[in-house]
Parts: C-alpha cells; sequence; structure tokens
C-alpha cells in the first residue's frame, strides 16, 4: 500500500477526481512539454458527464493557461477507469503526441497501462487481516505500524493535515452566502452550529456540532475552498468533523489526534488498495462509505478499544453504506453530497458507539476485508447511472 501521504492531500473542492485528479494530469503534461502550441482534451465517461458541474474543464484551462486548451466531451468510457481523459499536444498544428489518463479518486491518477506494482508501496501488507497479524506479532499498536513504514516527517504531515481540516470547518462556519452553481444552495453550517450553540438537550447539540462541522467542510468543498482529501473531496466533511467535534466538545489533543488520524487512514488504504474510493468507480459508497469507516475507526481509537474493535467499528461504518449511490444533481457536488457528508459523520459516531458496546457481548463475524470485498463486487454491480454520471437516482428526478 501506498503511503498516507497519497491518502491525505491538500487541495480544492469540488472533486478529487474531477478536479484535483485532472489538474495533476495537465501539469505533468505542461512538464512535459513546456513549448506546446495548443492542447485538446478529450474528456471521457464521468469526466465528460459531470465534468462542468465538476469544473474539471475550467481546472484544465486554468492549469495550461496561457497555452490555448479545447475540449470534447465523451459519454463512453476508456478501458481503464470511468474517468478517463486523453490529452492531444500540438506544436506548430502538428500533433506530437497523445497521452491517455486516469484519474483514479481522491486526487490519485494514473497513465496507459501503468499498473499498481510501478507506484511506491510503504506497506507490504494487502490488507487489514494482515496488518492486524502484524501488529499483534510484534507487539505494537497500529499508529506504531504506521511509524514503522512512513517516513521521518510522517508526524509533521499528520500535523499539517489536521491545521488544514480545522481552518476548513471554521472557514466553514464563519461563511454565508449562496454555493456557486445553477442549483443556488444557501449555505448552513454557520446557522446550524449557532443552533448547537443553543439547545439544551444534550445529546441533540452534539450531534448538531458534529453535523454543522461536517457541513462547513462540504461547503467549503462545493464552493472550490481549500480541503484534505479523506479519502476524496466529495467526502471531505466526514473526519474533520469527527475530529473537530473530539477537539473541541472532548477536548482530545492534537498530538493524540493525529494518531487517530492515521489510524482511520489505515482503513482508507486498504479499500483504496483492494476495491476503490472513486465515484465514478464504486458509487458514493466508495467514497462517503470509506470516510465513514475511517472516522468509525478514528473515533473508536479515540475511546481506547482494542484492535479488533477498532476493525468492528470501522467495518460497520463501510458496511451500512453498502450500495450508496453516487448521483449529484446537475453535477455538482452539493445535493445529495453535503447532506451525506453530515449524516456520515453521525454514523460514524454511532459505528464506534456500537463497537464499543456490542464488542464486548459477541465477536464480529464480518472482517474489514470481508466488506472491502463486497463493496468492490457491488460497485461493479451499480449500473453506471448511479456511478457519478448524473444519469440516474436524484439527478435524473430533477432533472438539471
Amino acid at each position: 500500500m501506498e503511503s498516507l501521504k497519497e491518502l491525505y492531500k491538500v487541495g480544492v473542492g469540488p472533486s478529487s477526481s474531477h478536479t484535483m485528479g485532472p489538474q495533476r494530469v495537465a501539469k505533468y503534461i505542461l512538464k512535459m512539454y513546456p513549448h506546446a502550441s495548443r492542447f485538446h482534451v478529450d474528456l471521457h465517461g464521468s469526466l465528460a458527464l459531470t465534468g462542468k458541474g465538476h469544473l474539471t474543464d475550467y481546472i484544465i484551462e486554468k492549469t495550461f493557461a496561457p497555452i490555448p486548451v479545447t475540449f470534447s466531451f465523451h459519454s463512453e468510457e476508456l478501458p481503464e477507469h470511468p474517468n478517463g481523459m486523453i490529452v492531444h499536444i500540438y506544436v506548430d498544428e502538428n500533433e506530437i503526441d497523445a497521452i491517455e489518463a486516469y484519474s483514479v479518486g481522491g486526487g490519485s491518477i494514473r497513465f496507459k497501462d501503468e499498473s499498481q506494482k510501478e507506484r511506491i508501496q510503504v506497506y507490504q501488507e494487502k490488507n487489514m487481516s494482515e496488518i492486524l497479524n502484524y501488529v499483534e506479532k510484534n507487539g505494537i499498536s497500529l499508529y506504531d505500524y504506521v511509524l514503522r513504514f512512513e517516513d521521518e516527517d510522517i508526524e509533521e504531515y499528520l500535523y499539517h493535515i489536521i491545521e488544514v481540516m480545522f481552518k476548513c470547518v471554521e472557514n466553514g462556519l464563519r461563511t454565508e452566502g449562496i454555493i456557486h452553481g445553477k442549483l443556488q444552495l444557501k449555505r448552513v453550517a454557520k446557522s446550524m452550529f449557532q443552533q448547537a450553540q443553543n439547545t439544551r438537550r444534550e445529546s441533540d447539540r452534539e450531534r448538531l456540532f458534529i453535523t454543522s462541522y461536517a457541513y462547513a467542510v462540504s461547503e467549503e468543498n462545493a464552493d472550490g475552498g481549500q480541503i484534505v482529501t479523506a479519502p476524496t473531496c466529495g467526502a471531505s466533511g466526514i473526519m474533520p468533523a469527527v475530529l473537530y467535534y473530539c477537539y473541541k466538545q472532548l477536548h482530545i489533543e492534537k498530538k493524540d489526534l493525529i494518531k487517530a488520524l492515521a489510524v482511520g487512514g489505515i482503513f482508507g488504504n486498504v479499500v483504496k488498495q483492494n476495491a476503490t474510493i472513486s465515484g465514478a468507480d464504486g458509487g458514493c459508497q466508495a467514497e462517503v462509505g470509506t470516510a465513514c469507516a475511517m472516522a468509525a475507526a478514528t473515533m473508536a481509537w479515540v475511546y481506547e478499544l482494542n484492535n479488533s474493535l477498532i476493525e468492528y467499528a470501522a467495518e460497520m461504518g463501510l458496511e451500512h453504506n453498502l450500495g450508496l449511490t453516487c448521483d449529484p444533481v446537475g453535477g455538482f457536488v452539493q445535493i445529495p453530497c453535503i447532506e451525506r457528508n453530515g449524516y456520515g459523520s453521525l454514523r460514524a459516531l454511532d459505528a464506534a458507539m456500537l463497537a464499543k458496546q456490542l464488542g464486548y457481548m459477541r465477536k464480529n463475524k464480518v472482517s474489514f476485508d470481508a466488506i472491502v470485498n463486497v463493496m468492490k463486487e457491488t460497485g461493479k454491480d451499480l449500473s453506471s447511472a448511479y456511478k457519478e454520471t448524473s444519469l440516474g437516482g436524484l439527478a435524473k428526478e430533477f432533472g438539471l
């Protein structure tokens, strides 16, 4: 598996697959061909169908500027992934190269015929079972496992990730107005936070706080603000909401929260390695489902649960998001995405609480690896209309 630095990336919204990934492809090509006269980009599959709402063409054009670029949009998918693109490079009106690239989720990119083995593998263990066996055999914690294999600066990096997440929450809680795009969706995180402050019933207050944090980040993401992929832009509100809740309401120090962040990242890495975190490939179960599993593991770590119960929490977080569709209205990462992040943060909290209570009564019979495999197969079986194409579900019902 790759480094957690490849899972937690700082970038801008609204979509890691449709904005961050294509931007990275464009930067790579621009570095190769800085003297190109012009570019033409063929966007395929999900990049074409929801590219306008996700600002795909905008970010590519901005990255290539001042070199001119034109676009073609093709609904058919390229062979290796639903988020495919071909960039044609011209010098003096002669095409000198055409590069086929894929945005595979979480801002990660892959070029045609590039295999997973060619990527730098930091962790040799391939699934959660192997990881849990390793830490038990070596008598170390899951956080120690991360420290053993990552670079020496991983703690500094995780601190930076926490800071960016928290700044995003706080920006979102301060900002009012209308999110860009034709949906004209009003920001509500600030009002929700104020409502939480004025709510007397403790249980309602706590849940309103965590939901307002998720909304704050998701609204920032939808408006093109700076966020952290956790594991994607579309699901970027869930992990920060849980971590900020732990910081503000539970008074957990940042030095302990970076450990929880790392543990949650292990579970996200396992999903990324063995299934997908791309909504275009696996539906929203791959994005919000994975984020919910990561946040549930994070919360279980905060509760000081043992490794098997942390796994139990993460498994529940993913299991009960199986089959979740990706059907953004109008191609914008707004409806149902923002609300879904709020809901996912509450589910993560509940999964950790249930693992804490149920885990001491009986052993969970479903492993995290098993549910990852089920999610992968479920994603394959989902109609393409429900995988970030805006051709079905809510998007079709609204008809925008």
